[in-house]
C-alpha cells in the first residue's frame, strides 16, 4: 500500500473550482507508479530487467470530484497478480476519508527494448505485498463497442507534451483527449477504459465517437481504425 497527500490546486480544477477528471487521473497514475518505491526489490527487479509498467484497463466510479482547497489522499494497493497481469486499486479520498474516486485496474510488465509482455516471475511476485481488495463494483475490462457504429471526428495530433518517459502518449492524455469530444453537458459519474496499443510522437488519433444506452464512447483510432484506447462515459 502506498499513499500520498495532495492539495487541489487552481491548475487542477475547472472554472467552477472543481477537481478535473482528467488531473484526477494524472493523481492516480501518479501515486500508482509512486507505490514502487514501497516495493524496493520489485523496482529493482524491473530497472535491472529494463521493464516497464504498463496500463491495459482502468475503471473510475466518482463519488464527488474535489474542490479547489481541499485536502485529499490517494492510496494505491495491489490486490492480485495472476501471470501476466497486475490488479490494483487506487482510491481517493477526502479529509474524513470519505470516498471521492474509486478506481481498479490492470496492468502488465512491458520490455522496454521490444515493446513484448513480460511474464511477472512467480519469485518476484510473491514478494509484493497483497492489500484487501476495495468495496466498489468491478465491470469488464473489455469494452465492447464497434467502430462502424460511430461518427468519425476529425483528426487530432500527438503532441509533444502528450509524451511520457516510454516515449509514448501518457495514459491520461487518451483520457483528456476524449473528454473533450463528448457533450459538455453529459453527466459522467462512472469511466472505463481499455488500452489497446501506445501511440507515439507524429502519430494521428483518429476519434470515433458513438452515443447510445445513455452512454458515451469514443474510440481513438490509427488511421486503419484500429483502436488505441476505447473509452465509455456513463
Amino acid at each position: 500500500m502506498y499513499s500520498i497527500q495532495e492539495r487541489i490546486g487552481a491548475s487542477r480544477t475547472d472554472p467552477n473550482g472543481i477537481l478535473k477528471l482528467s488531473e484526477a487521473a494524472n493523481m492516480i497514475q501518479d501515486c500508482s507508479l509512486f507505490w514502487l518505491e514501497s516495493e524496493p526489490s520489485f523496482q529493482d527487479f524491473i530497472t535491472a530487467n529494463n521493464l516497464g509498467l504498463l496500463i491495459t484497463s482502468r475503471q473510475i466510479d466518482i463519488v464527488r470530484l474535489p474542490m479547489y482547497k481541499e485536502k485529499v489522499t490517494v492510496q494505491t494497493r495491489v490486490y492480485d497478480i495472476k501471470s501476466f497481469v497486475g490488479y490494483r486499486n487506487t482510491i481517493m479520498t477526502d479529509e474524513n476519508n470519505e470516498p471521492c474516486i474509486l478506481t481498479w485496474s490492470t496492468g502488465v510488465l512491458l520490455r522496454l527494448n521490444s515493446n513484448r509482455v513480460a511474464r511477472f516471475p512467480q519469485e518476484e511476485a510473491a514478494k509484493i505485498i497483497i492489500d484487501q481488495k476495495a468495496d466498489m463494483p468491478y465491470l469488464d475490462r473489455k469494452i465492447t463497442c464497434c467502430v462502424d457504429e460511430g461518427k468519425a471526428l476529425p483528426a487530432i495530433p500527438v503532441r509533444r507534451s502528450d509524451i511520457d518517459s516510454y516515449n509514448h502518449m501518457n495514459n491520461a492524455k487518451y483520457l483528456e483527449v476524449s473528454l473533450e469530444l463528448i457533450p459538455e453537458d453529459f453527466p459522467v459519474k462512472r469511466v472505463r477504459i481499455e488500452y489497446r496499443s501506445s501511440a507515439k510522437p507524429g502519430d494521428l488519433l483518429h476519434p470515433i465517437i458513438i452515443s447510445k444506452d445513455e452512454k458515451q464512447y469514443i474510440i481513438l483510432t490509427d488511421a486503419n481504425k484500429s483502436p488505441y484506447t476505447i473509452t465509455e462515459f456513463s
